[in-house]
């Protein structure tokens, strides 16, 4: 007698989901996993960990060891520090207490002799051991005041424009390379945000690391590309005078854009990750973080003015800089990490760089160059506001 079709599907469908849940376990290994993989903590604090174990009373003939060892000593303390895995063994557990501030990774590892068919990947725990809950919310807070600062850093200028009707006075330059360097930084974190295939990467050879790309940091470049572009169609629309990309920056362009193909088609190739491609972009993005304000100071002091270079865009730039090396300097105070700040001198030193260049656009505007005005690049209204500004001054001084 034959079962009904639906019968058969159920019996296909139970068995599909019992074969997928064996092999989410590893079928072949005996597979330890623990409840959680990220943990902050003050210190003093102590905290218990629950680890699970899958498929060990199929596969383990006698016992299995395994160990639990800090990639950072003296952060926190393991009780035990070692487990003998049985076949009736289905969890156990491991208490743990914050000793000092800092970031450390227990991981299990494993007893070759006797471990195996052990599979420990997923049986890691990321501790931030914090000195004050306090000073982690005050980080927090600058975190966020320094996002929405360099966010809407963009707005002066544009708005600058519009008042004008004329961006002359704004290096294209600069504009230029600040749309690449952001295009290029919203190519990197849409793909390790968004794209599973480059997060598996990313994995694959940070096993117990954490996403560097949080969705603000998606957000943030790519409305910076979109401000980018608002402020680029300005100079189509309003007067300009003689002003264009230089000859230096084009060919600047030109030689990221063959770097940037011949990488794409050695990546395509197999030859390169994607990772590494988007790892590529994001070093371009630095290199043109480094010179982008170069052609804007340049042009100011060639001008000695800085008519028509809105001073609210650096003062945000330079806010938003400030707190956001000031909050490194928190996190490293709060979890006794300095190497974040000087171990990464790259990461400080770019942001120091930006900070510097915001102080020297601060001297050109409110000393060096201090109601200076190109009378011979000015048009139109532009004459007229310097016109009627002097004016102004003729009758304060009468």
């Amino acid at each position: 007698m034959m079962r009904p079709l639906s019968y058969n599907y159920i019996v296909i469908f139970i068995v599909f989901l019992c074969g997928s849940f064996r092999d989410s376990h590893g079928s072949n290994n005996v597979t330890i996993e623990s409840e959680l993989n990220e943990l902050q903590l003050l210190v003093n604090e102590k905290h218990s960990i629950t680890f699970s174990i899958y498929n060990q009373s199929s596969l383990l003939q006698d016992y299995a060891t395994i160990s639990f060892e800090a990639s950072l000593n003296e952060v926190v303390s393991i009780d035990p520090t070692s487990v003998n895995i049985t076949k009736d063994l289905a969890n156990f557990t491991i208490a743990f207490k914050a000793t000092d501030a800092g970031r450390t990774t227990v991981k299990a590892v494993t007893d070759n002799s006797s471990s195996q068919h052990v599979n420990v990947r997923n049986a890691f725990v990321r501790f931030t051991v914090q000195h004050s809950k306090a000073l982690d919310v005050f980080s927090q807070v600058i975190g966020w005041v320094y996002f929405v600062a360099w966010s809407i850093s963009f707005y002066p200028q544009i708005y600058e424009n519009w008042k004008r009707k004329s961006v002359i006075g704004l290096s294209f330059d600069f504009l230029s390379l600040n749309v690449v360097g952001f295009g290029l930084y919203s190519l990197f974190n849409v793909g390790l945000y968004w794209i599973p295939s480059i997060q598996n990467e990313y994995f694959s050879r940070h096993p117990t690391g954490v996403n560097p790309v949080q969705l603000n940091d998606v957000i943030f470049s790519i409305h910076a590309v979109f401000a980018c572009i608002v402020t680029i169609f300005q100079c189509f629309i309003y007067e300009h005078g003689s002003q264009a990309v230089s000859r230096i920056c084009k060919f600047i362009f030109v030689g990221i854009f063959l770097f940037l193909v011949i990488s794409l088609i050695v990546s395509l190739a197999g030859v390169l990750k994607y990772l590494d491609f988007l790892y590529f972009c994001s070093y371009v993005k630095l290199f043109i973080t480094l010179i982008k304000y170069v052609p804007q100071a340049y042009l100011n002091f060639r001008r000695k003015s800085t008519f028509g270079w809105s001073i609210g865009n650096i003062l945000l730039d330079f806010t938003g800089g400030f707190l956001s090396i000031g909050q490194m300097f928190v996190i490293s105070y709060n979890e006794n990490d300095w190497g974040s700040v000087f171990g990464d001198p790259t990461k400080f030193g770019l942001g120091l760089f930006s900070v510097l260049f915001d102080i020297v656009f601060i001297l050109q505007h409110y000393v060096f160059y201090r109601g200076n005005s190109p009378a011979e690049e000015l048009i139109g209204d532009d004459m007229d506001e310097v016109s009627n500004a002097s004016n102004v001054s003729n009758d304060d001084r009468a």
